[in-house]
């Protein structure tokens, strides 16, 4: 695909996203939703990769199937509840619940999550890096206008960070790793969005800002496995020092700038006399440092001599200049957001 095509093709994307975002009735959500989706196979697929296909396929059918889901339920509200705009919901209602299980099976939120790691894994860094972030927008902004603290969305809160957190343990792929770390986040996204939709969005912002760190990372040094973080940082204290904050960050470790959104959250559900939720929070985000610190170790301590043939070409570049400014917002971006929220 040319560059042409690939441009048209993420327009689409964004003008879906923004239609789910501005629309007013189902049938305006459900059109911004299907732009989305079709225009975001044609990025992801490729001619000379069949693993790109296959994975295109794979969440073909699962966002397809979910948006049946979605229409069929939409219509069925529409025609027996007449509610044929969204400025009148009622939670309590079977067909209200079919679309949000819908919308987290097109989120990838366990248990609808088993596609996810998969189709990532198949997919270049660029695209991983769009379906971590983007792609959960749309989803993410309708499942706003219904979420509150019923006992469904206090499940799907437990089990994307209990799941992200646990399955990423034992993952040697960078890309699955990643995959899981976005299911232990959006646990912590349904949290914000049941006390505020500004936390979620400063919560989103954040979050896709530390992803870009680490796959712009990634990308340029074309890593995707684990020996090879551990054989490619060797020959390099600076790119040491940018996993490290990078991925200390994404993990939420105080002062980077991932624990900023993390503790907004928490003192959010303590408002609320959520603690017992707060403790699990804090426990599985533990889960998930453990796992980025065992990294970050190894990459300090190990001495490979084998594939070290990236970094040189790295620092006679500008990709050394964008790494230092990621760093020091990494490490600094706390300190800021705090200062921020101090004088609004």
């Amino acid at each position: 695909m040319n560059n042409l095509s690939k441009i048209l093709f993420l327009m689409m994307v964004w003008l879906g996203s923004f239609m789910v975002i501005s629309a007013n009735s189902w049938l305006g959500l459900w059109m911004g939703l299907e732009i989305n989706l079709l225009a975001f196979i044609p990025i992801i697929v490729s001619k000379n990769n069949l693993n790109n296909s296959e994975a295109s396929l794979n969440y073909f059918l699962i966002q397809a199937f979910a948006s049946t889901i979605l229409l069929f339920s939409m219509i069925f509200l529409i025609i027996n509840d007449n509610f044929m705009f969204m400025n009148s919901l009622i939670f309590n209602n079977m067909h209200m619940k079919l679309i949000i299980l819908a919308l987290m099976m097109k989120l990838g939120a366990p248990p609808f999550h088993f596609w996810f790691p998969n189709v990532m894994e198949n997919i270049s860094w660029i695209n991983g890096f769009i379906m971590m972030t983007w792609q959960k927008l749309g989803p993410m902004m309708v499942l706003s206008y219904f979420i509150n603290t019923n006992f469904i969305f206090i499940m799907f809160i437990l089990i994307s960070t209990f799941v992200g957190a646990i399955g990423g343990l034992n993952q040697i792929s960078l890309r699955k790793l990643l995959a899981f770390s976005s299911i232990n986040h959006l646990g912590w996204m349904f949290a914000a969005l049941i006390y505020n939709e500004t936390i979620w969005l400063m919560y989103f912002v954040i979050y896709t800002f530390m992803n870009f760190c680490l796959i712009y990372m990634f990308k340029i040094l074309q890593i995707f496995y684990l020996n090879q973080v551990y054989s490619i940082f060797m020959g390099s204290s600076f790119l040491k020092v940018s996993l490290l904050t990078s991925m200390l960050s994404l993990g939420g470790l105080p002062p980077f700038l991932g624990f900023a959104p993390k503790w907004i959250i928490i003192q959010s559900l303590s408002f609320m006399n959520m603690n017992l939720m707060n403790l699990f929070l804090i426990c599985m985000s533990l889960v998930t440092l453990f796992y980025y610190l065992k990294i970050c170790t190894a990459a300090f301590l190990f001495n490979y001599s084998e594939f070290n043939f990236f970094y040189k070409k790295f620092f006679f570049s500008n990709n050394y200049l964008f790494m230092m400014k990621f760093n020091f917002l990494s490490m600094f971006g706390f300190f800021i957001i705090i200062e921020l929220m101090y004088f609004m």
